[in-house]
């Protein structure tokens, strides 16, 4: 295959996972990884680190609309950040330590937990306890706006969360992913966040934990431009063209659809693991 038909073929692809990505709210990460190591049969490492290049790359320009529009807490995210980008740099030092064969595995269970997530959509509200000491110390509050006016919130359990936040941190430096879910599933069940709060926070988080795990992918030349150039405007192109028409189409049997193929491909990534043929 020529080098125009690879990187013809590659933004192609890479247009479509953003696409999905920014339909399910999950990212492009989540497809493109195991698309480029099964499909193409690019190394996972450097899978992986195109992956973070474009998870910087889309998560800046959603990011500065949700802001504007009042639903991201910057407060929030920043004292989080902390937690992720901690753990995005234990997680990308790992990667060189731990075998391709396990990157593997623990990148197709934590697809199958997206795909979970995708199709079950927002959480379940938990009753409201008291909030947290620490919570009122850091002022870690806010309000967002409502077709009923704005709603105030506090955060809760702020120790837990932040612990689930490094376990997320972890996860997007090992597998150069968003690790959106996760990081929703810290803010909305264990902090009693607003959900639209959760999802806009985490996406102002997401390049910022993205970017400290791709400097050393950079650093060890894991990030290679030929493949990197290509899925990054791929997903970039896609995530836009996704968030246009998420407005006028139904999702729910969307998300069903891309949880059955995130599964598929979450047994593929842990059979090729086991078996050795990554």
């Amino acid at each position: 295959m020529s080098i125009l038909a690879f990187t013809s073929l590659l933004f192609g692809t890479s247009v479509l996972a953003g696409l999905l990505g920014a339909l399910t709210g999950l990212g492009g990460g989540v497809v493109i990884v195991p698309v480029l190591t099964l499909l193409f049969k690019v190394d996972i490492r450097y899978a992986i680190g195109a992956s973070l290049v474009s998870v910087i790359a889309t998560s800046s320009g959603a990011a500065v609309a949700y802001v504007r529009e009042g639903l991201s807490n910057i407060r929030v995210g920043m004292f989080l950040e902390v937690a992720t980008t901690l753990g995005a740099l234990l997680g990308a030092y790992l990667t060189a330590r731990i075998s391709s064969h396990w990157i593997a595995i623990v990148f197709g269970v934590v697809l199958l937990f997206s795909a979970a997530a995708s199709i079950r959509g927002k959480y379940e509200e938990l009753p409201k306890t008291t909030p947290n000491p620490l919570a009122t110390t850091l002022r870690l509050h806010g309000c967002y706006p409502t077709p009923q006016g704005e709603k105030r919130y506090t955060a809760e359990r702020v120790p837990l969360g932040f612990g689930i936040m490094f376990g997320a941190g972890t996860l997007s430096g090992l597998l150069g992913i968003g690790s959106g879910a996760v990081k929703v599933l810290a803010m909305d069940q264990a902090m009693k966040l607003p959900f639209k709060v959760s999802t806009t926070t985490s996406n102002f988080m997401i390049g910022v934990t993205a970017a400290a795990s791709a400097g050393i992918y950079l650093a060890r030349g894991y990030i290679d431009p030929m493949i990197a150039m290509p899925v990054m405007l791929g997903v970039l192109a896609g995530a836009l063209i996704g968030t246009r028409i998420l407005v006028k189409v139904h999702t729910h049997t969307l998300k069903i659809i891309f949880g059955l193929v995130i599964v598929i491909l979450g047994c593929e990534m842990i059979y090729s693991g086991f078996s050795g043929r990554i």
